[in-house]
């Protein structure tokens, strides 16, 4: 819900979005305390279709915390949902339910909506595959193995306990494998087993059994309730070290001081249509969302990155330089070699001197400077990778996220359009 100035002042999401917003303009609502201050400000109206509840949840998370509307009173905390999360790096990996995963080193799935269901769930899939959630450091080839004794998961045999070489790393890995599978959509063999069997204990009279397997059914079945990684992941959950990342910025890019304010650019498109920018905005090294900016592409048609980053670079910093507005001390593109000529070809056709500019190509991570033939080329763990990472990978989101509002909002317009009188 937006106020006559374009602003969203309001989000929120409903199985019927007839009902709910026509909620809003009946008498009722103008005496509701929620509502009452408020409800005059609306002056438009925009919405977006989601697949699900789980994702209509989660992107109304997200698009909160983005957009910080001032009437909406919950979702502006740091509050995250859980991933499940499988270590990747180590001889007898872990699994374990986490607000914070990393992100390196371990396969995710997630996020969930109900960090109890997915609980549940884990221990209901550990007596099944035996895995252990312990976080101990197991190293198979560590002598010191063969005389730890193991805790009560392995005697109640829940756990094939690793830690004493009760299995080897190749069966461990086994399990740990069956138990991917089964969270990558191959459950449906495993359930038909536990229905069966719950109607066999309800049939011997054995209601207690029946009840736990029907409950144990339930909570595996709600591991569906979880949104895509690639789509809803949580930026905000991956930490990044702020102040090494500036001062090791400053460094790499021989800067003359830490870069306080960074701005990144990014563009998404399907297949030509609607062709959008995002421009995403940190201050001291993390997120500053009333520095966010979103672009619809108005001059290039069709899928061409270099003219859509020429023309959004162009827009934001003319505005800028007419404004006598401060330039960011540092603006990342995400792309290549040619996406970083692109922007300087718009700083150069717009005649604006451009502040310190490089671009970050995912692929190899590599980092382009203008006049340099080769790229930087820095460690993973690099704390500047990191940061740049987290600032590139900020504007991608985003820019989907501007990008499915209007690819949703095309469908449902073609979907619900009147026909011709007649028709």
């Amino acid at each position: 819900m937006k106020d006559t100035s374009g602003v969203v002042i309001y989000i929120g999401k409903a199985k019927n979005l007839r009902s709910r917003a026509s909620s809003y303009f009946h008498a009722a609502a103008a005496e509701e305390i929620r509502t009452a201050e408020w409800i005059h400000e609306i002056a438009d109206i925009d919405f977006m279709l989601c697949a699900s509840e789980v994702d209509a949840l989660l992107t109304e998370n997200r698009l909160v915390k983005d957009i910080q509307p001032r009437h909406n009173k919950d979702l502006k905390d740091d509050k995250t949902f859980p991933y499940l999360m499988i270590t990747t790096h180590e001889d007898f990996p872990r699994v374990e339910v986490t607000r914070t995963p990393k992100d390196r080193g371990a396969k995710l799935y997630g996020p969930f909506t109900s960090a109890g269901q997915l609980r549940g769930a884990l221990q209901v899939m550990q007596r099944i595959f035996k895995f252990r959630t312990c976080s101990l450091d197991i190293d198979e080839g560590d002598p010191r193995w063969d005389w730890f004794r193991p805790c009560l998961l392995a005697s109640i045999h829940q756990c094939t306990a690793p830690c004493n070489r009760r299995i080897s790393k190749a069966d461990y890995k086994r399990d740990i494998r069956r138990l991917q599978t089964f969270l990558e959509g191959g459950s449906e063999k495993l359930l038909k087993q536990m229905r069966t069997e719950m109607q066999d204990a309800s049939k011997a009279l054995e209601f207690e059994k029946a009840a736990r397997l029907r409950d144990e059914i339930r909570l595996l079945e709600n591991l569906g309730d979880r949104g895509d990684i690639d789509v809803h992941a949580q930026p905000e959950v991956f930490y990044v070290d702020p102040k090494k990342g500036m001062r090791a910025l400053q460094r790499v890019l021989q800067m003359d001081r830490e870069p306080r304010v960074i701005e990144g650019v990014d563009i998404a498109h399907l297949g030509g249509d609607d062709t959008v920018a995002s421009l995403v905005q940190f201050l001291d090294g993390l997120p500053f969302k009333p520095g966010y900016r979103r672009y619809k592409i108005k001059d290039v048609k069709g899928i061409d990155d270099f003219r859509s980053i020429h023309e959004v670079v162009s827009r934001r910093f003319r505005r800028m330089s007419d404004e006598q507005d401060t330039f960011p001390d540092l603006l990342m593109i995400d792309g290549g070699k040619g996406q970083l000529n692109a922007a300087l070809a718009a700083f150069r056709d717009q005649d604006i001197e451009p502040p310190t500019m490089i671009s970050l190509a995912k692929r190899d991570e590599e980092i382009y400077r203008p006049g340099d033939s080769e790229p930087i080329r820095l460690g993973r763990e690099s704390f500047a990778l990191r940061l740049l990472q987290y600032v590139r990978d900020e504007a991608h989101r985003f820019a989907q996220h501007y990008h499915h509002i209007l690819r949703q909002k095309s469908t449902f317009e073609q979907t619900f359009r009147p026909g011709p009188k007649g028709s």
